[in-house]
């Protein structure tokens, strides 16, 4: 019996190698989804692989109460990669509980209540995360969800300073809008979240969990404002295709975070894929590579596509192009036709998400295919 919740795809993969998956036909795709932004490093990453190998050979879990050293490293580690100022980490095993964690951290560090998220968000579908997420199509089966949430319009940054008062405990936002069509904030706005924020003793939690680790050209999406929030949530391709989350905190976040516990966070075998992915992808510079390829990505699309599409818009290796027709008809298309797998987000966005060490003959040929079913 196959499971009721996901939509059954008409391929079945069996392996998987770089930007490269195989079918059990034995016929390739090109992964320019990277299964949402989950394998930065691409499939089969030897470096990851062999570390969490060497890890579950040794312990495979341990409560995280008792100390493991791998755990303590990608903590040192994380701790090291977060922007100036964030120096605390709590793990999980999702990024919807990344969201959760960061949201009663809020409310309990500041005793206030109020949420203040935006238009088009999608954050996760536990009860909490959900209930900062816009759509009413992922909400109405399960409401009436946790109160206290206000919306604004996305990049509204006079709506954004209105809503923000003194019983709000924080505002959450993504730096580009994923599920809500690749929409990237701009500068006026995140500027404001931070001094609206701190104005009002409340926090700022910048929900990372599809833009950071380097998919925008650098680690943090924020960090190209200049904005440092009290909160970073991180999941998805934390460890590059194993299950695990994070929020990233600042001292005073973490000095009031309540009572709260994950019982498989911090995982020895995934903390070790953890360490390695984000060694790996600070070592060996892949946020540079990937500004570098997705100006690359951008342009070629610009040429190949002009007035084919309403707009091509994204930063990295994080691209949307809205489409003047259906883009899930466009994406089953590159798949049957042309082996390239996408995504969508929404009914006329197609969501490029590559791993992060695409090259420029992947990037042609994922282009070359748009151009052929769109242009």
């Amino acid at each position: 019996m196959s499971d009721f919740v996901y939509s059954q795809k008409p391929i079945q993969i069996e392996s998987g190698d770089g930007l490269t998956l195989t079918d059990t036909a034995g016929n390739e795709y090109l992964d320019f989804g990277a299964s949402y932004a989950c394998v930065p490093l691409g499939h089969g990453h030897g470096g990851v692989e062999s570390a969490a190998a060497e890890q579950l050979s040794a312990l495979t879990y341990v409560q995280a109460s008792y100390p493991v050293a791998i755990r303590e490293q990608l903590y040192e580690t994380l701790a090291g990669a977060a922007p100036a100022g964030i120096e605390n980490v709590w793990l999980c095993s999702s990024g919807t509980e990344a969201v959760e964690a960061a949201l009663k951290f809020a409310r309990a560090a500041t005793g206030s209540e109020k949420i203040v998220s935006t238009m088009q968000a999608f954050h996760g579908r536990t009860m909490g995360a959900l209930s900062t997420t816009w759509k009413s199509k992922y909400k109405e089966p399960y409401e009436p969800l946790v109160p206290g949430v206000e919306f604004v319009p996305y990049n509204d940054s006079e709506a954004l300073a209105e809503a923000v008062d003194d019983d709000t405990a924080g505002v959450i936002l993504e730096p580009i809008q994923g599920e809500g069509g690749i929409n990237p904030a701009t500068t006026d706005f995140l500027e404001t979240a931070r001094e609206a924020t701190t104005d009002a003793n409340a926090a700022l939690i910048c929900d990372e969990i599809q833009t950071g680790l380097g998919r925008t050209g650098e680690l943090w999406a924020c960090e190209r404002a200049g904005v440092v929030p009290d909160m970073v949530t991180s999941a998805k391709g934390l460890a590059n295709g194993l299950p695990i989350g994070a929020t990233l905190c600042q001292d005073w976040i973490a000095e009031g975070y309540g009572d709260h516990a994950s019982t498989f966070g911090g995982n020895p075998v995934v903390a070790a894929a953890a360490e390695a992915t984000v060694s790996t992808l600070q070592e060996e510079a892949v946020p540079a590579h990937a500004a570098e390829m997705g100006a690359s990505l951008r342009e070629a699309l610009e040429r190949e596509l002009g007035d084919s599409v309403r707009d091509i818009r994204g930063d990295g290796l994080m691209v949307g192009i809205e489409l003047k027709s259906s883009a899930g008809a466009v994406a089953r298309e590159l798949a049957m036709s042309h082996g390239v797998l996408v995504l969508t987000a929404g009914r006329t966005v197609v969501r490029l998400l590559p791993p992060l060490v695409a090259t420029e003959a992947e990037i042609d040929r994922a282009v070359d295919a748009l151009g052929a079913v769109i242009g």
